[in-house]
């Protein structure tokens, strides 16, 4: 549970805490208040199925850490929850504690809200409570993630996270946006873990899955060697936008055909010569967010078409 005490409001007043988001830090007090998270979504008694989640998260844990345990278990032993907990608080990299965050919550979401967990009668409720307040958690901090559509995914911008990004996954949770949701998200993946020219590529994978499915689904014709910017040409002929929109969006075209695509081929699309090409991370944020806004368009414009 999440309280606004005193000293949070006075830090928020006084604006005590940096606006920059941290990647690499995460305190000790913010560790703690995971395991509370735990206790509550998992549930902190005795309970057969609290049991199977803690030992689910912990075998899996030492199976790719390449441990056959993750802590010093001792002479009496511990429990896998005991063991979750001890290895979180340990001296393990940035790396490790999001393998952590990532893997326990998604199990949450998972195993916790099956009807009468752990002889709960709304489990679901407390599994959403849980993840809310993780969210809250890693604000207060400043630590720039966030746990989505069950994955980790790295934030720059609070606004642009909540009013794109995380509209634009729920968008793509449609079935026919599968690839193009699994793309998107592998492009945060690598993000994350500082692969740019990676992120680049799936960026632009996701653009063109995207169009390729609303292609797919209204029977317009294509090729599934098409680029973007035929693709782009294809969903404009077959008026994804309205006709009498299309005179005042060639604007638009230009920024599709011209954004996302274009960043991907000179930044990672081709062979980089006898000198690495180096892409600086403000301009993989910048791209990350503008596929967003595209792909929300897109998904938008289709619906739209009912």
């Amino acid at each position: 549970m999440v309280f606004d005490l005193y000293s949070k409001r006075k830090r928020q007043l006084n604006k005590e805490a940096p606006d920059i988001f941290t990647y690499e830090r995460f305190p000790q007090a913010f560790r703690v208040q995971v395991i509370y998270l735990w206790n509550y979504g998992f549930g902190d008694y005795s309970s057969p199925d609290i049991y199977e989640a803690y030992a689910t998260i912990v075998k899996i844990l030492r199976e790719e850490t390449g441990r056959f345990a993750l802590i010093d278990l001792g002479y009496n032993g511990k429990t896998s929850s005991e063991e979750l907990q001890g290895y979180l608080l340990s001296s393990i990299g940035p790396d490790q504690i999001l393998d952590v965050l990532e893997l326990s919550f998604k199990v949450m979401n998972g195993i916790a809200r099956k009807p009468y967990y752990a002889y709960r009668e709304h489990a679901s409720k407390f599994v959403d409570k849980a993840i809310d307040d993780l969210n809250i958690r890693f604000r207060e901090h400043n630590i720039g993630y966030q746990f989505t559509n069950d994955e980790i995914v790295r934030i720059d911008s609070e606004l642009i996270h909540a009013e794109v990004v995380k509209p634009t996954l729920k968008l793509l949770s449609q079935p026919h946006f599968k690839g193009a949701q699994e793309e998107y998200l592998k492009a945060h993946e690598h993000y994350r873990h500082g692969n740019a020219k990676e992120a680049l590529n799936e960026c632009l994978k996701a653009f063109e899955s995207a169009m390729m499915s609303i292609c797919q689904k209204r029977g317009w014709s294509y090729g599934p060697k098409d680029n973007a910017k035929t693709l782009i040409g294809i969903c404009f002929a077959n008026h994804l936008i309205p006709t009498f929109w299309e005179s005042e969006m060639t604007g638009l075209r230009a920024l599709l055909e011209g954004g996302v695509p274009t960043g991907r081929n000179k930044l990672a699309g081709h062979g980089q010569g006898a000198e690495p090409v180096s892409v600086p991370p403000h301009i993989v944020s910048y791209i990350m967010h503008m596929t967003a806004a595209n792909l929300k368009f897109l998904a938008e414009a289709d619906a739209a078409l009912g």
